[in-house]
């Protein structure tokens, strides 16, 4: 499945590749280890994910045309999660991230063993992060 974001590719690919929904948990916990810790005067309304079980912050800045992201939650799967679109939708632009087609969360294999409560929170980091690249386009 081709997203549009080579990063996202190789991580839709590696966990679509197993049928452990352990290894997948696995990896998406060591994605969380590996964010950099969001500075607490990030942590606003202006930047929470709405809809989300866990408090959610993710923070898009516009340089040379090209998306970069912070984050963090206080829930360490929802963390991995959000590490992972985080590092799939890193350096691309704002139109490449508002044109992600959202069900390349399916081919990850994750929907099947998240909470329905986690799959919802997936999807509304992705909406979110498409919402601040729309913004921040706009200018």
């Amino acid at each position: 499945m081709a997203t549009g974001s080579p990063a996202l590719d190789r991580i839709v690919e590696r966990l679509g590749s197993t049928s452990d929904p352990r290894r997948r948990y696995e990896y998406v916990l060591w994605l969380a280890k590996k964010l950099e810790p969001l500075p607490d005067d990030l942590r606003q309304d202006a930047f929470k994910v709405k809809g989300c079980v866990s408090q959610v912050y993710v923070v898009g800045s516009l340089e040379g045309g090209r998306l970069h992201w912070r984050g963090d939650s206080d829930a360490q799967i929802t963390k991995g999660l959000l590490a992972l679109l985080i590092e799939g939708l890193e350096g691309l632009t704002p139109s490449e991230v508002t044109a992600l087609d959202p069900s390349f969360i399916a081919a990850t294999g994750l929907q099947a063993s998240l909470t329905p409560s986690r799959a919802n929170g997936f999807l509304n980091i992705l909406r979110t992060m498409q919402g601040q690249a729309s913004q921040l386009d706009a200018g």
